[in-house]
């Protein structure tokens, strides 16, 4: 068994008794317990959670920080068989200063304290009333609980396969090089924040916000916890509040205004961290520039442990935008390969386009994007030449479809068989008519490669290639056929992007008949039409031979996107089609693949 990357990171809300670090050690100790049984591998409470965040004046009460201390070492005592680290916020002396701290434990020992840098000042009477910012403290050690531990901002620690950091409460909002930005450039895959935000009107969305960018930004995962339920509302009102995010995609969230304890946890995909940031040339500028000492990092000695099963759902089609994004992301999509073709038609000086219409989705979303780049340069659509080449295998669905949408977009219509050209050409080279190999099929495919070139050269237009990045990644093209062309719109679009995208404009569409055509393209079997019909039909359908398309963008989704190896792109595949395909069919085609 193995976790393929996965380490699940947890927040814990529990109820705040104010100035009462035994009963929250009580509370830490039920919330703990829990986690091990769910598997996580490391816990986070909220800001100042041993003793309250609206402890006030009593921060400087001799007596409160003598039972806090007390409480954490019972914590500890009671936990230290526990395989789990925990991270906890509590006011930590350091002489005669006192620091707002989170301690970072493991198996009875604090592993490292981490002071916060910047300290909040709710009206003037916040937290510099009671704590030194750690940008004023120069130590590098303390005292607590009866331990000497290492301490200061520069701490990351080694859990397993994951390398984690710790930032607190408004160290979120630092501008520049903050606490978690630079324990990130140090090395640190995942950010847990100590929190003990105040609710406002408007606060917990533009939280979002700031956590969802921060992590986009330090390509980490991050986990936010916040103080709740059980804080004075003297001055301001808290709200239980905690969410896990992996860059920008938010894998958990607490229920907001809760009264009770709440684990949130989720599997955080340190393989992926790690990936993205190697592709990510100004991350890796600025993890190469010295801009600080070198962090250090403290191995907490807890063992890598398996996964039996992902706790997050896998999109099918991660390269198709989900519901609520689709029909904005598929019309940026179609803008920018609109774009793309604009500008190579005015850095050229071309004004004409040729392109083979097949009546498949390929060829159909290709015109689309020629009529609405002709539209935007204010050229005639008679400048597109859209030419059908019948030939052997044929339907006369797809043939009319393809003469449809051609007149109902009221380009230049052409339409030249290619059967007496290839049968000439199989008399030239000796190859029987009755032979349906790889030649025969080619050989139709160069064919109308060479009419679309010489086509061009007649109108003076330069071949707009039809074929997707599906095809492009498998290899699924005639070499010097389908796979030429001066400029390919579709060449970074994937087959199931390509559906999506012709369904989208089909749904957008004012004239009737053109969305009437889009959508029996839409419902037409996937196929070159290069063998023989029977009885008018299509016998030879694209995903019978290389598999479905669904599943070899999911791979190659993986593959390129996030540089998985067979073995992960597996578990995931059979996490995401359990219910669409056998484990045995998913390997096979992943083999092809």
């Amino acid at each position: 068994m193995k976790n393929y990357g996965f380490v699940k990171v947890a927040a814990g809300l529990i109820p705040v008794y104010l100035a009462d670090p035994a009963a929250n050690s009580r509370e830490m100790e039920k919330m703990i317990t829990l986690a091990v049984k769910e598997g996580v591998r490391v816990l986070s409470f909220a800001e100042l959670s041993l003793t309250g965040y609206t402890c006030g004046d009593l921060f400087t009460s001799s007596v409160l920080l003598e039972k806090t201390e007390e409480a954490l070492a019972a914590l500890l005592k009671k936990t230290a068989k526990e395989d789990l680290i925990f991270i906890v916020g509590l006011p930590v002396k350091a002489g005669a200063l006192l620091l707002n701290a989170a301690a970072v434990c493991y198996r009875g020992t604090i592993l490292g304290v981490i002071p916060k840098t910047y300290l909040s000042n709710f009206r003037g009477c916040g937290e510099p009333r009671w704590f030194t910012s750690a940008s004023k403290w120069s130590g590098t050690e303390l005292l607590l609980a009866g331990q000497r531990v290492a301490a200061g901002t520069d701490l990351i620690f080694k859990a397993g396969q994951m390398t984690f950091g710790v930032e607190i409460g408004n160290d979120l909002n630092a501008l520049g090089l903050g606490p978690s930005f630079a324990a990130c450039l140090q090395g640190a895959e995942v950010i847990f924040n100590l929190s003990a935000t105040s609710a406002q009107a408007g606060a917990y969305e533009r939280i979002c916000r700031q956590v969802a960018d921060k992590s986009t930004a330090a390509r980490c995962g991050y986990v936010y916890t916040c103080a709740g339920w059980g804080e004075s509302s003297t001055d301001i009102v808290f709200e239980p509040t905690a969410f896990i995010y992996e860059k920008d995609h938010l894998l958990a969230q607490a229920k907001r205004f809760e009264t009770t304890s709440q684990l949130i946890s989720a599997q955080i995909d340190v393989e992926l961290l790690r990936h993205d940031r190697q592709l990510s040339t100004s991350f890796c500028q600025a993890c190469g520039q010295e801009l600080m000492a070198a962090y250090q990092v403290i191995e907490s000695g807890q063992p890598v442990k398996a996964i039996s099963r992902l706790e997050r759902t896998i999109s099918t089609t991660p390269f198709v935008p989900q519901a609520n994004e689709l029909n904005g992301r598929c019309e940026e999509i179609f803008n920018i390969q609109v774009m793309g073709l604009a500008t190579r038609l005015h850095n050229t000086g071309i004004q004409a386009v040729t392109l083979g219409i097949s009546g498949g989705l390929d060829s159909t979303l290709a015109l689309l994007v020629c009529a609405k780049t002709f539209d935007k340069l204010g050229i005639s659509r008679k400048k597109i030449t859209g030419i059908t080449m019948p030939g052997f295998g044929t339907t006369d669905r797809t043939y009319q479809n393809a003469l449809k949408l051609m007149k109902a977009l009221g380009i230049t219509v052409r339409e030249i068989s290619i059967k007496a050209a290839c049968e000439q050409h199989f008399k030239d080279i000796a190859h029987k008519i009755t032979d349906h190999n790889a030649t025969y099929e080619n050989a139709q495919a160069r064919e109308r490669t060479q009419i679309l070139m010489d086509v061009a050269n007649q109108t003076g237009a330069i071949v707009v290639g039809t074929g997707d990045l599906s095809e492009l990644a498998l290899g699924w093209a005639t070499y010097n056929g389908d796979h030429m062309a001066m400029y390919g719109v579709n060449a970074d679009v994937p087959k199931t992007l390509v559906r999506s995208l012709v369904a989208w404009i089909a749904q957008t569409q004012n004239n009737a008949t053109v969305r009437s055509i889009l959508q029996d393209v839409l419902a037409t079997p996937i196929s070159p039409e290069l063998l023989p019909a029977r009885q008018g039909k299509m016998v030879q359908k694209t995903e019978d031979l290389v598999g479905p398309y669904e599943l070899h963008d999911f791979f190659l989704y993986y593959f390129m996107r996030h540089g998985f190896g067979p073995e992960k792109i597996f578990f995931l595949a059979k996490q995401a089609f359990k219910n669409q395909f056998a484990a045995g069919v998913i390997k096979k085609w992943l083999n092809v693949f």
